[in-house]
Order: C-alpha cells, then structure tokens, then sequence
C-alpha cells in the first residue's frame, strides 16, 4: 500500500511564550512502500501533553528537543493496515509515541499491542496510558500514600489530576483540589467524589482558600502546577508531608527566569520531602498498574472525561488549549 499523501504536524519555529499556531506547520509526504519486517500503521488517536512544551526549546533535559522542520512525535493509538510482520497482523490495534502524523511505518520495536477489552481504545493513551501511570506512580510510589493521609492536587480536573483524586479517594484519603472554573469544580465534587475544591480564578487569597478546603493541613501534595500554589502549599503542609512534583505548568511559558518561593524554610522546619519524577523512568512497573486500574475501572470506581479535537490540521489547537484550560479530563485529538 502506497499512501502519497500522509499529513503531519512539524515544528518550525520554537515557542516563545505561549505557543501559537504559526510555530507549527501541517506537511504532506508519501509514505515509502513496505520492507520485509516492516507494518504500516493508520493514527486514529493522538495525546498533546504539557511536557511537550519543554521539548520545543533547544536545552538540555531529561529528553531530547524536537528538531526544527521535523514531524513532532507524541502518544498515539493506530491500527496496523498492512504488514510484512507476522507479530503484528493487519486489523490490530497499537500503541506508540509516533503521533502528530497520520501513517508511520515501523519494524515493530517501537510500537506496543494493546489488549482484548471492552474498554474504549484511547483510554490506552489516557487512564490505562501514560497519564493513570503518572497519577499511579506519583501516589504511591514517589509519595507513598497511606491511607487516611489529607491530599492536595494542583490542576485537580486535568487528565493525571483527575485521577490522582479518584485514587486518593480509593485509598481512603481526604481530597482537595484546586480547579480554574465553577464547571471543573462541580465535576471533581458531584461526579469524582473530592471533598472540597478551590477555585484559584476568583480566590481573593489563594493559600486561605486552600487552608480552608485543607483543614487538617496537607500531607499530601500532588504538584501540576508551581508558582503561587507551590509556595501557598508549603506554608500549609503537615510535619513529614511529601510534595510528589508531576509538572509546574505554571513556568512551561515564561520568558523570563521566574523568583523561587519565598517560604523554602518550610521544608526544613515541617521535615518535607520533595521529589521530582518523570514517569518513563518506572516504566518496568507499568503491568501491574494496569492490572490494578483495569479491575478499578472494571468495579465503576475510576472514570475520566475527555476533551476531543477533530483532525490532524487540530493538533496544534488542541495542544495550545492545555495551556488556555480549555480541557477537562485527557487532551485528544480524533483522527478516523
């Protein structure tokens, strides 16, 4: 099967700020006839994720930037539709980090099949993927939640803060959230359960707002989002609290070095402890997370939303509108 014209989204300008659309271009290419060994797989679902952002400026990480005028690369969920490969048969669905394009072809080391279940297919890029991995990990690894323990999420109705409540709430936690609109916060108290919830849009103070939906102090906090909620949370954390910092998407734009907290003694004086993670790193634990979120899911105690954008040429869209607010639940983009 030879596909001429295959779309896909390319980096040409690197973001200064909030990124915008012209920092993106939508190309077209053929797409070369199959080797021996090789599949050719159809994107129906793309992931857009904050971390991303990080990935569009040119400096040293923890992963590489994306290079300019090259097709940019995110989670995704395809279908093979042809294949020289006797491992990944024609009509199977799969998982890869070859997104923001319509067709890729591989040898199969870099794409994963998914499993028989009656569980939408794009939960694998959402709850079963990347992000319940995050929200699973950060929890209970990285701040060893017990239960009875009093959390705190940041960017709480987001994809990975949506679910690091529910699975708070599973281990018997009390859980607060902070929320940027009265919608996102009727859906983390009517439908996710959450024991209170902070508007940070129209809190006069921010940190008596979070004191008040935290009357117990935090021993718990799960960090989207730094800045003002970073230093607010430390004055309210509970002696040998732990801070599991996920993302501050609060910085992901700035064009400026921004000044740190200025509360950091708080770390010293409550006894904290804060730890940075990024996911790939326990990837080795993914099975079991699986295990256990599809037997949650499965019992209708773990649910998500979905915010869904329409076509390739909606990709950059969807991506800006992570940092506009425009989602709840998983940032996606429909393809077929």
């Amino acid at each position: 099967m030879f596909i001429e014209s295959n779309r896909e989204i390319q980096l040409v300008r690197r973001p200064v700020g909030l990124p915008s659309k012209e920092d993106f271009q939508l190309v077209s290419r053929p797409v070369a006839e199959l080797k021996e060994g090789e599949v050719l797989i159809k994107n129906l679902w793309l992931s857009v994720d904050p971390y991303m952002r990080g990935r569009m400026l040119e400096r040293k990480s923890y992963i590489e930037p994306f290079g300019l005028n090259e097709v940019l690369s995110g989670g995704a969920l395809g279908e093979v539709v042809e294949s020289r490969n006797e491992l990944f048969p024609v009509g199977r669905k799969v998982s890869s980090m070859n997104g923001w394009r319509e067709y890729f072809t591989s040898t199969g080391d870099d794409i994963q099949l998914l499993p028989s279940t009656e569980i939408a297919d794009q939960a694998f890029l959402s709850v079963l993927g990347m992000t319940g991995m995050t929200a699973f990990t950060g929890l209970t690894k990285i701040a060893e939640l017990k239960q009875g323990d009093r959390v705190f999420v940041s960017a709480a109705s987001g994809a990975v803060g949506a679910i690091v409540c529910q699975i708070a709430k599973l281990k018997g936690c009390y859980v607060a959230g902070s929320v940027g609109s009265e919608a996102k916060a009727r859906y983390l108290l009517d439908e996710l359960g959450v024991d209170a919830v902070v508007n940070y849009k129209t809190a006069e103070n921010l940190q008596d707002s979070i004191a008040k939906a935290c009357p117990e102090g935090i021993d718990v906090y799960f960090e989207n989002v730094g800045g003002a909620h970073f230093e607010a949370v430390l004055n309210l954390m509970n002696d040998h609290g732990r801070i599991a910092v996920c993302g501050m998407i609060d910085q992901y734009n700035a064009t400026a070095p921004q000044a740190g907290p200025g509360n950091l003694s708080q770390i010293i004086i409550k006894k904290l402890r804060i730890e940075g993670f990024i996911v790939f790193e326990h990837w080795h634990d993914y099975p079991a997370f699986v295990e256990q979120m599809m037997q949650w899911i499965e019992a209708g105690k773990v649910s998500w939303k979905e915010t869904v954008f329409n076509g390739i040429e909606q990709t950059p869209d969807a991506f800006i509108g992570l940092f506009k607010g425009e989602n709840t639940g998983k940032m996606l983009v429909k393809l077929a």
